[in-house]
């Protein structure tokens, strides 16, 4: 089974994602992250997850970059996809 990430508004292989040099992430460990379980396909606890994912992005002053809805759009394509 091919391994599928979502960087940069693309869906690329595993093997093949990477990020920029410059990337502000990168160059000053700015840095957001939230781990979900999945389970039978289905993202876990997901209001709990979204409201700290955006509790955390506001403390740091970093803009969302996709909507909640959105993201879970991508989330989801994600799983389908792996």
């Amino acid at each position: 089974m091919s391994r599928i990430a979502y960087v940069d508004g693309r869906y690329v292989r595993h093997a093949d994602a990477s990020v920029h040099i410059e990337d502000r992430g990168y160059q000053f460990a700015d840095a957001v992250y939230e781990v979900w379980s999945v389970f039978n396909g289905r993202l876990a606890d997901t209001q709990g997850h979204l409201d700290r994912l955006n509790r955390s992005l506001n403390e740091l002053r970093i803009k969302a970059p996709m909507s909640r809805s959105a993201l879970l759009v991508v989330l989801y394509e994600v799983i389908r996809r792996n």
